[in-house]
């Protein structure tokens, strides 16, 4: 097969990315799954914007103090500069948003747009519906990357597993946006297939990689003694005046502060009183607010036995994002000419150390926009070689040694992280 641009991911940074460039490439999508299960659809707060100018210093240092001020600033900026038209952007791909901004932790001011707590699946869903008209792009779903193939440091394509059947995907230009890595965690608010294979096929393959490690957990999914993915309770709850509180009803953290600082209170109030959750306590919002704001969260308490108005949600933290990943710069580019990364797959910089909330779904639509604009300027015809596809007939047993390869390098790492955290 041969297509000019091959975009691995259905996400927003993928999507975003696939209706950016010019017509006149032929684009090949494919995703791991099916298109509408990516962890953008799972968003639930919004998306960050800079509501206003005098709001920028103001933005910018929220970023700056959550990431522990570890953020490449010049990302930030180009971030923050750049998020408006985005919006923008978004409004015109038919993507419907409430307009009353609200806020999330570790934010100073309201600044955050949403779709009720159904933000990604409306941006995506527009999205999708977007990208169907373009009878450039072609996708195909449960298909998955098995490798790159790279030659003397130029990347000229991947192969890929379709229907059972490997094949070779002969491209000009590669772009990532397979997500992060939480479907390699007990709990975590990511879909279970995604399970980092590109960070193994990038180690593999000597791509530069940049801070794997800075991975955030989020400190209120809804408890549940299963493991995979759990359902998260979005920040933008305790932006609405949710506050958490222990097994006697007592708040004991301030409930906007960042992921981070949020988690490890919420680590040592279980320690403290030998229990595996703490509780949300959402006596503070109006019942009207609830339902008109919070209805997925609703339903899914009231599903699940809890009725938030009798009850407190009981909550506990959980593998949310990856901040790092694929050194990429704020177009993409890699290590490796011709090959791209984008969303929560590349490492930027943008984040630091600990996301700011909301911040995640501008980044994957700056960057991406961004991303597409320099294809558009730097096009490259797809060159066809010799692949040898005897390494990966069998799939199951490849499969599983990127999994172990991204395991082992995050236990190198931290190993006491990977003990609590990690399958």
């Amino acid at each position: 097969m041969k297509t000019d641009v091959l975009i691995v991911g259905s996400g927003l940074a993928g999507l975003i990315a696939g209706l950016g460039l010019d017509s006149s490439l032929d684009v090949l999508m494919i995703c791991n799954d099916k298109k509408e299960k990516s962890d953008s659809s799972l968003a639930q707060g919004g998306i960050s914007t800079l509501l206003h100018k005098f709001d920028y210093e103001s933005y910018l240092q929220d970023t700056l103090k959550a990431g522990r001020f570890e953020n490449d600033i010049e990302v930030v900026k180009t971030m923050i500069d750049n998020s408006n038209d985005l919006i923008l952007d978004l409004i015109k791909y038919g993507v419907e948003f409430d307009f009353d901004y609200t806020r999330e932790g570790g934010h100073s001011a309201k600044r955050i747009l949403h779709h009720q707590d159904v933000t990604g699946k409306e941006i995506t869903t527009k999205l999708l519906i977007e990208l169907e008209q373009r009878k450039n792009i072609t996708l195909f779903e449960q298909t998955a990357m098995l490798d790159l193939i790279i030659v003397d440091n130029v990347c000229l394509g991947a192969i890929i597993l379709k229907d059972g059947i490997i094949t070779p995907v002969y491209a000009g230009q590669v772009i990532l946006a397979t997500g992060g890595i939480g479907g390699l965690f007990k709990q975590s608010t990511n879909y279970t297939h995604i399970k980092g294979d590109s960070f193994a096929i990038a180690i593999k393959n000597n791509i530069e990689l940049d801070h794997l490690d800075y991975i955030q957990i989020h400190p209120t999914l809804l408890y549940s003694k299963d493991k995979g993915r759990n359902f998260l309770i979005s920040e933008s709850i305790r932006g609405e005046g949710a506050v958490i509180v222990d097994k006697d009803g007592n708040q004991f953290v301030d409930s906007l502060l960042p992921r981070d600082i949020v988690t490890k209170a919420i680590k040592d109030k279980m320690v403290e009183q030998n229990t595996d959750h703490v509780y949300l306590d959402v006596s503070n919002i109006p019942y009207e607010k609830m339902i008109e704001h919070f209805p997925n969260i609703y339903q899914t308490c009231l599903e699940r036995g809890i009725d938030p108005y009798k009850d407190r949600i009981p909550i506990m933290p959980g593998q949310h994002y990856l901040m790092g990943g694929i050194k990429a710069s704020v177009k993409g580019q890699t290590s490796i000419r011709n090959l791209y990364a984008i969303g929560e797959t590349a490492g930027t910089g943008v984040h630091g150390k600990n996301r700011l909330a909301s911040n995640s779904l501008l980044e994957s639509g700056v960057f991406a926009k961004l991303c597409a604009k320099h294809i558009n300027e730097n096009k490259q015809d797809p060159r066809e070689i010799g692949v040898d596809l005897s390494p990966y007939e069998n799939i199951s047993e490849y499969q599983e040694a990127n999994r172990k390869t991204v395991l082992d390098y995050l236990k190198n790492k931290n190993k006491e992280f990977y003990n609590e955290w990690l399958l």
